[in-house]
């Protein structure tokens, strides 16, 4: 079922009982599954655009790629070179740039933006207004609270050595990222660790442990009773 004002590029292939909203633009190639729901005002597959300053590339992309059973909510933006997986949810007005992997059964919350070369796993759960940077890994499920915000560049655009050391954050499986914090370039946020709200992570958070603070320290242990194989 489709609404009003479906613009469908050339190339487009739909799964079956794929419920689309109004007024949805599908770019050229696009892949959907079936029993996906693409809401009002979405578009899928879009080609990127640079800044002429812009270390990224742009290249051919391959057509954007959407499991079954996911859904797409009003507004969002999904690009070319992507593959989102199966019974993902991806919130209103979220934004997923071009060649990130979104594994199956993660959300994406409402407003999120997630920028090219993301890698995100499986069962994720990325809460409203998120900003997760070019080159960030999050391993299967990780929690991301609300307003968490990831980093790529120490030197925020200027001199040539930052692209020797330009990268974002890899958050390994289990991990928990509080509200309001902020991850610097390059940090790595262990296996079923947990880091507090509002937290400034300058350096590596060990598997395990509980971190607090400007900038984050070691608290204590996770309790046994919080780690995936018990919860």
């Amino acid at each position: 079922m489709s609404g009003e004002n479906l613009v469908m590029g050339d190339g487009v292939e739909l799964g079956e009982d794929v419920d689309i909203g109004a007024n949805v633009v599908i770019h050229d190639g696009t892949v959907i599954g079936d029993n996906c729901m693409i809401q009002d005002n979405v578009v899928l597959g879009k080609q990127p655009r640079v800044g002429a300053k812009s270390t990224s590339k742009v290249t051919s992309l391959e057509p954007l790629r959407i499991g079954a059973g996911t859904t797409i909510c009003t507004g969002s933006v999904v690009y070319a070179g992507t593959t989102i997986g199966e019974k993902v949810i991806v919130g209103d007005l979220a934004s997923i740039r071009e060649n990130c992997r979104v594994g199956d059964q993660t959300v994406v919350g409402r407003g999120t933006c997630v920028e090219n070369e993301v890698l995100i796993g499986a069962r994720c759960s990325i809460q409203s207004n998120v900003y997760i940077t070019r080159s960030c890994v999050l391993e299967d499920d990780v929690f991301l609270a609300p307003c968490v915000s990831t980093t790529n560049d120490n030197y925020m655009g200027r001199t040539e050595k930052r692209h020797a050391e330009f990268g974002g954050a890899t958050i390994r499986r289990g991990a928990r990222v509080g509200g309001g914090v902020i991850l610097l370039p390059g940090v790595e946020v262990g296996a079923e660790a947990f880091v507090a709200a509002g937290a400034l992570v300058t350096k590596d958070v060990p598997a395990a442990k509980m971190v607090a603070g400007l900038p984050a320290r070691i608290w204590r242990d996770v309790p046994e009773d919080e780690l995936l194989e018990n919860a």
